[in-house]
């Protein structure tokens, strides 16, 4: 998912996005310690999501906290 998708969604899509994302993120590790892991590319990739969308959250709160000072 691209950072403008993730733009054009609601803080409600945003956060069921950022569950599934850590859920997957749960499944990764335990996949990893369990040496059962396929795609260990997968793990460095779902961290970068979790990442973007922390940062777009971030931003949509840092937005309208500034639209209700003004």
């Amino acid at each position: 998912m691209t950072v403008e998708e993730m733009r054009s969604k609601t803080v409600e899509e945003l956060r069921e996005e950022l569950l599934a994302l850590k859920k997957e993120q749960f499944n990764l590790r335990f996949q990893a310690a369990g040496s059962t892991l396929e795609n260990t590319s997968r793990v460095r990739t779902v961290r970068r999501d979790v990442a973007r969308v922390l940062t777009v959250m971030n931003e949509k709160a840092r937005d309208a906290a500034g639209a209700a000072a003004a």
